[in-house]
């Protein structure tokens, strides 16, 4: 019989590869258990393109079982080769701290933290691999380890099929990672490791290390790599990524991003990104599509950004859209009163809001008819705004095509 947390995982098409997954089954059905992930600290937070593998502890934590959130403050000074063609910039380690402090954050939006039995643990792995003796490691862990292997796996072997570099730095950092299973299968008594799918040869080396180093039996499963129906990567958009944090990225551009979710993907994301039950988006599939975005854009903003915001974004939008008003809850930037005194041109001002990033993609968005102020498409790429513009609670509404939009406020 299927463990109901592994029944689950598959029923939600978590599920890609498992060590053995029958074992793992047994096991979870005759007691609870710990089992990490671990995460970058390259960024001050995580993007959507980390959620699955926070819903995966999400519903592990649902199912009893104890989450541990491994924070790589250690293996983030070296890099993770897998999935990269270059090698990634070396942070200081001031800014890896910070970053930690903020990953956390977003973990405990996620996670119930009061439940002893259940609260995530959160471990950085500078902790044990910052005191490491370079000798003795490879006398006692490198043995384990051997070249030909190491060169069979994707994370390796396609880098050096495209002839991009890839230092020995990077090279070690399958072997540091097995390490971390070890430590925490010996401090932490962890008997699983998930990861995506391009962890696979890190996480095989983990399990395999602590069967030869230690004589137990531990456990590995892999998610999916997630890419869009459009071909896109999950969490990055033209315009950057979908952070986690509403100081990156605010709670109504949150709800949008669900929203403007491609038709095809939105009963999956659903699956993937709420906690409903999978009965029930069964049952609902054939509803109107855009009900079902409203739905998915409602449940995942409420986990990440509270109820409130969720029903603000969409009542905002609603008003936007329906009503062609300026909604409360739209993304504002202040402005300097006295630039509009003499005029603010266009250009300036859609780059200064962050709709756009250069001058170019404006001029092509206003000859495309895609730029307008206070509903009003803009045709002309020389106008200039003035304070006239701005409405008596001094704002106007500027907005790029149909579903991107921002207030400016004088200040």
């Amino acid at each position: 019989m299927e463990n109901s947390y592994l029944e689950e995982f598959k029923k939600r098409e978590y599920f890609n590869q498992c060590t053995n997954f029958e074992e793992l089954s047994l096991l979870m059905n005759k007691k609870k258990i710990r089992a990490y992930i671990g995460f970058d600290c390259t960024a001050p937070s995580l993007h959507v393109g980390s959620l699955m593998q926070i819903m995966c502890l999400r519903l592990l934590q649902r199912y009893g079982h104890q989450p541990i959130v491994l924070m790589g403050g250690g293996t983030t000074r070296i890099g993770d080769p897998s999935g990269k063609e270059e090698t990634r910039k070396i942070l200081s380690e001031k800014i890896i701290e910070k970053n930690i402090k903020n990953i956390e954050k977003v973990f405990k939006m996620f996670l119930k933290t009061k439940d002893p039995k259940t609260k995530p643990i959160f471990i950085n792995n500078y902790k044990w691999l910052g005191k490491l003796n370079y000798i003795k490691f490879l006398r006692d862990i490198g043995k384990h380890f051997t070249i030909n292997k190491m060169l069979s796996f994707d994370s390796v072997k396609l880098r050096l099929e495209r002839e991009q570099s890839l230092s020995y730095m990077e090279f070690n950092y399958m072997i540091l990672q097995a390490y971390d299973f070890l430590e925490l299968n010996k401090n932490k008594n962890c008997l699983l490791q998930i990861g995506g799918s391009d962890q696979w040869g890190n996480i095989v080396s983990g399990v395999d290390l602590i069967k030869r180093h230690l004589n137990k039996q531990v456990f590995g499963l892999t998610t999916p790599l997630i890419t869009l129906a459009s071909g896109q990567k999950m969490g990055k958009t033209e315009k950057g990524a979908i952070w986690l944090d509403s100081k990156l990225f605010s709670s109504y551009d949150y709800w949008q991003f669900w929203r403007n979710t491609d038709d095809r993907d939105v009963i999956k994301f659903l699956k993937f990104f709420t906690d409903l039950d999978t009965k029930k988006i069964d049952s609902i599939k054939s509803n109107d599509i855009n009900k079902l975005k409203i739905l998915l854009a409602n449940e995942a903003t409420t986990m990440l950004h509270g109820k409130i915001a969720a029903n603000k974004a969409e009542q905002t939008a609603k008003s936007t859209f329906e009503n062609k008003l300026v909604g409360d809850g739209l993304p504002t930037i202040k402005i300097d009163k006295e630039k509009f005194d003499n005029g603010f041109n266009i250009i300036d001002l859609v780059v200064a809001s962050n709709l756009l990033s250069s001058k170019g993609e404006v001029r092509r968005m206003i000859k495309n008819k895609g730029i307008k102020i206070n509903n009003i498409t803009i045709e002309d790429e020389q106008l200039n705004i003035s304070l006239n513009t701005f409405n008596n609670e001094n704002n106007l509404k500027l907005s790029l095509g149909k579903k991107k939009h921002v207030i400016v406020k004088l200040i």
